[in-house]
């Protein structure tokens, strides 16, 4: 009887499995496209002159501070006129100094009055880019044609190809380390079965392909945000200067050198392990050593290139942060690599010793222990309080990711308990049945034919490898392993996407350290600039008619000595209001100085202006405005403002 030898490939399960993986990976690029700007990691902390302030002149330049250090170029903040003409002189100054980040641009001279529009773009320290856009006005407000651009620094289409290709790279060196380590480590006769082979081969093309396609975006995901600048050769040349850039290409050398790992391990190593049975195994175990140490060093440095480039490089501790970011890699990949590779091998592989997969559960076992120290310190590192945790996005998905990694724990010991159920398979018997099999061969009359006897031991083999597989999936206890290594699968594909949106998410411990330098009212606080211009608005009502409206009072620079002092007066339709008098006070009540009267001149309808203001000392002083609006009808108000 003539026997035809079956085909085997992924099963409908392990297919839905990988192609929610693929989902999950476009999901993602999208949600973080569409990611407001606080997925940012570096923030905006102060501005001089401050976010919808009014200053009497135009000042000098524009500066920037940020929470941690950024990258900038020479068009990296634009200052725009009321008309939308560039109105800096397209020059970055840092004005970083010991612990604060800040830059600055000079401004054109002879800048007309109205409402000014900066928009700024920069690449953080842990390679994400960040972008806003504020308004200042000289004189008073205007209307402005001033156009920013359509989307935020990373987003768009390119935004979300770069985020696919971000997982990509994580799933591909997961699948990469994690399978080669379940050969050397659980396995060893695994590196001739062609499932795990593909397995780890497809995941160095993942990450090769995926760190390649990085390269090629960074240009534009930092930048323009245009698909067609991902093949602008200058832009490419810059971003092999930064660090980023410098990280991919590092990741690419490595790439090779795993490339020539995975070649000794599926050739020399698997030949050898085919041809050394019953051999002295001193040698294999030198063999197994030395690939051990050797794919150790060359994942270690992968992973390193994440360490150097990402959260570990900057914040606190960054010496400390580096070396554990590795680690943390190192057990995800060893733990959720070497479950694709036990979940594959249980789907297409004739068999597996229990003792393998006894010793996959000791791996696993040390890489949660791993991953549970470094990630209670990377935890701390990033978000640093118990408010942090619950009150910013990048707690609660830390939180989501804890609980994820808590349900595949308990689903791993589901898999614990049906591995010591397992019936034995060993390779004695294997051997036993293939050298049954040969005998019969050599019994059969038509074997003296060279050709007829590899066509029957082609088919014994098929047959054979049918048998086994058919036993194998009749087998309840390895079938539940099956089932429950596919639900630890599944999380593990959501726990990888949650770790990927958290690299993009700005760390819990800088969401609040910006928040901090924000008022209750949204406005940056005045504690970040002291010695620039300051503003306070007073609303009035004298009783008469036509009695409502503000005072717009502006101090420069606020601080003792001589000030320029403006007062604008607005009815309640915010357009300029003629009044027959205003006057001013100063009183710092700490020091019983004071009132300090002040009798602006009229400029113009609805603005008066004195020149100097003599502030004798700091401190917290109250200003007075007394508005008169008719013969009669007159009211003062007043409000504190901060002096130095």
């Amino acid at each position: 009887m003539t026997a035809t030898a079956p085909r085997f490939g992924p099963s409908p399960v392990v297919r839905l499995l990988l192609a929610a993986t693929v989902l999950v990976g476009t999901l993602i690029g999208t949600l973080l496209a569409g990611a407001s700007p606080a997925s940012a990691h570096a923030a905006l902390t102060g501005s001089n002159p401050r976010d919808g302030a009014v200053v009497a002149t135009a000042p000098k330049d524009v500066t920037l501070t940020f929470s941690e250090q950024v990258a900038m170029g020479n068009d990296s903040i634009r200052v725009l006129e009321p008309s939308g003409k560039r109105a800096d002189k397209a020059k970055i100054r840092n004005l970083s100094t010991g612990g604060k980040v800040a830059y600055g641009v000079d401004l054109l001279p002879g800048l007309p009055n109205g409402t000014y529009t900066v928009a700024w773009q920069a690449v953080s320290a842990d390679s994400h880019p960040v972008s806003g856009a504020f308004t200042f006005s000289i004189g008073a407000p205007s209307a402005t044609s001033a156009a920013l651009p359509d989307q935020k620094a990373g987003g768009g289409v390119v935004g979300v190809l770069y985020d696919i290709a971000r997982y990509a790279a994580y799933a591909g060196f997961v699948l990469l380390v994690g399978g080669a380590a379940f050969v050397l480590a659980c396995w060893q006769r695994g590196a001739s079965v062609r499932p795990l082979q593909r397995l780890v081969v497809q995941g160095w093309v993942a990450l090769t392909a995926a760190t390649l396609a990085m390269l090629l975006l960074r240009t534009p995901y930092t930048g323009s945000g245009k698909l067609a600048d991902a093949f602008d050769l200058g832009g490419l040349r810059d971003v092999l200067e930064t660090k980023t850039g410098a990280a991919l290409i590092s990741r690419l050398l490595l790439l090779g050198a795993a490339a020539l790992f995975v070649a000794v391990l599926f050739g020399a190593y698997a030949k050898r392990e085919d041809e050394d049975k019953g051999r002295d195994e001193s040698e294999k175990k030198d063999l197994t050593f030395g690939l051990a140490i050797g794919g150790t060093v060359v994942a270690a440095g992968i992973a390193g290139t994440w360490a150097l480039s990402e959260h570990a490089s900057t914040g606190i501790q960054p010496r400390l942060a580096m070396p554990v970011d590795v680690l943390h890699l190192l057990a995800v990949a060893t733990w959720l690599g070497g479950l694709a590779a036990l979940l594959t091998v249980l789907y297409l592989a004739p068999s597996i010793e229990r003792a393998a997969v006894r010793r996959f559960s000791g791996v696993a076992f040390g890489s949660v222990v791993v991953l549970t120290a470094t990630g209670i310190y990377q935890s701390w590192r990033q978000v640093g309080s118990w408010s942090a945790l619950t009150g910013t996005s990048y707690g609660q998905l830390l939180l989501i990711k804890v609980a994820l990694v808590a349900v595949m724990v308990c689903v791993a010991w589901i898999s614990r308990r049906w591995t010591a159920q397992l019936g034995e398979v060993t390779e004695a018997e294997d051997e036993a049945k293939a050298e049954d099999e040969a005998a019969e061969a050599d019994a059969d009359p038509e074997a003296d034919d060279p050709e007829r006897a590899a066509q029957l031991a082609r088919q014994k083999s098929a047959v054979a490898t049918a048998r086994k597989k058919k036993a194998r999936d009749a087998d309840p206890e390895r079938s539940g392993l099956r089932r429950s290594v596919l639900a630890e699968a599944g999380i593990a594909v959501v726990l990888l996407a949650v770790t990927t949106i958290l690299t993009s998410t700005e760390p819990g411990r800088t969401q609040e350290e910006a928040a901090k330098s924000v008022g209750a009212s949204g406005t940056q606080a005045a504690t970040t600039e002291p010695t620039g211009p300051t503003e306070i608005k007073l609303p009035f009502d004298t009783g008469g008619q036509n009695g409502k409206g503000t005072v717009r009072l502006s101090l420069d620079p606020a601080t003792p000595g001589g000030n320029e002092m403006h007062v604008w007066i607005y009815n309640p339709d915010l357009k300029p209001m003629d009044v027959p008098e205003v006057k001013v006070s100063f009183t710092l009540k700490a020091k019983q100085i004071g009132p300090l009267p002040i009798t602006p001149d009229r400029v113009t309808v609805g603005h008066w202006s004195a020149d100097p203001v003599q502030i004798p000392m700091p401190g917290d002083w109250q200003v007075q405005v007394m508005v008169r609006t008719s013969d009669i009808d007159q009211t003062t108000v007043d409000k504190n403002i901060k002096i130095g």
